[in-house]
């Protein structure tokens, strides 16, 4: 009876990642979309980033969706947090190019309200999105869900510091501030990809889990 209930629930299990990977890149390529198309008008080279790290969120989401549709997901664990870790280090290495580019040749950045109203939206829907799939990723003790949730909390880090980037231009005029917020989103990245890569990917809600548990 104990073992039918188990196999029950991780094939529950199952079905929620794939809906939470589902929904991850549905989300994120709306919001590349939005974010490049805003970046490349606005010449803001952490828009850019920031889409661009939609669109590394969607192959994440992508490499654990395969992960899950495989008979024996486990076997594939350690090939599917390495891809994750890359994603990361992929990322990091363009914003770094990019925002320094941006830095010496000194180009303007552009008010853009689309860009604002990208990264508030994403500021509401990846904390939550984020914690359903830490929760998933413990209860099954998968390390590829856990890594692929740090993603969508790194994509929160982004949101909120490519939004004080857009709007300290916007209201004092500190362009240089977007390509402090995109090497801000670089260091991060790199930062979450030798997580990956270690296999350390210990849930960023473990406080506040800690203390829902007490209660």
């Amino acid at each position: 009876m104990n073992t039918t209930r188990t196999a029950a629930r991780r094939t529950r299990l199952h079905r929620r990642v794939r809906f939470i990977v589902g929904f991850t890149i549905t989300y994120n390529v709306i919001e590349a979309v939005v974010a490049i198309t805003a970046g490349t008008q606005a010449s803001s080279a952490a828009l850019i980033g920031f889409g661009l790290d939609s669109v590394i969120e969607v192959a994440s989401a992508a490499a654990v969706a395969w992960q899950f549709s495989r008979k024996d997901p486990e076997r594939w664990e350690k090939a599917t947090v390495r891809a994750i870790a890359i994603a990361f280090f992929a990322l990091a290495a363009y914003v770094t190019v990019d925002a320094l580019l941006s830095l010496t040749g000194q180009a303007d950045v552009d008010h853009s309200p689309l860009g604002i109203g990208i990264a508030v939206a994403s500021l509401v829907v990846m904390p939550a999105l984020a914690w359903f799939e830490v929760r998933t990723g413990r209860e099954l003790g998968s390390r590829s869900v856990q890594a692929d949730a740090k993603q969508l909390v790194l994509c929160t880090y982004l949101s909120g510091t490519v939004l004080l980037g857009l709007l300290a231009n916007s209201l004092f005029g500190w362009m240089w501030a977007d390509s402090v917020a995109a090497l801000v989103v670089a260091v991060l990245a790199v930062r979450e990809g030798v997580e990956a890569w270690r296999g350390d990917v210990e849930s960023p809600f473990e406080v506040l889990e800690d203390l829902v548990e007490d209660d």
